[in-house]
């Protein structure tokens, strides 16, 4: 029998900013890499590579690199949905989807992530369930401590040991 609550989970965090900042910090190259990733990389169906500025579009491709790797490691994917204003889908490690979505709700702006479509492992609670959970959680406080106080809380170095490694 598969337990499906390794399967799925939701993370959210709450902003003192406007929608559009978030939304902007996670559809644009220049927004990903002030608080999540060393290299935001998007390409049109055409294979054009969009201007740092320029929002993510349904059917875009990505390629990331992470602070503190070399360049041979890095995330590929897909946008699978975007609706310009407050909605977000991707593919994203192993098969996985990820969607965010963001609102303005009890004077502050939510951002909730869901992260599903994870694969059954051997041990989920110490392999990808966690691992990404984990990784959300903190550059979704990251994302908020740069907005909110100005301290990016990434470690930038390839030779300072990482806990995500």
């Amino acid at each position: 029998m598969v337990d499906e609550r390794w399967t799925k989970f939701k993370v959210t965090a709450d902003y003192n900013a406007p929608v559009r900042t978030i939304y902007e910090a996670w559809t644009t190259q220049a927004g990903l890499e002030s608080w999540f990733l060393r290299d935001a990389f998007f390409y049109t169906v055409a294979g054009r590579q969009r201007a740092r500025d320029e929002f993510v579009q349904t059917e875009d491709s990505y390629l990331w690199h992470w602070h503190g790797y070399p360049d041979d490691v890095f995330e590929k994917g897909a946008v699978l949905e975007t609706n310009g204003s407050d909605f977000l889908k991707f593919t994203f490690s192993d098969g996985t989807i990820v969607s965010v979505n963001i609102e303005s709700k009890y004077g502050l702006t939510i951002a909730e992530l869901v992260q599903e479509n994870i694969p059954i492992e051997a041990n989920p609670s110490e392999n990808l369930f966690v691992g990404c959970q984990t990784g959300w959680l903190f550059y979704m406080a990251n994302l908020k401590s740069i907005l909110e106080g100005g301290v990016d809380l990434r470690s930038k170095r390839v030779d300072v040991p990482s806990s995500f490694k």
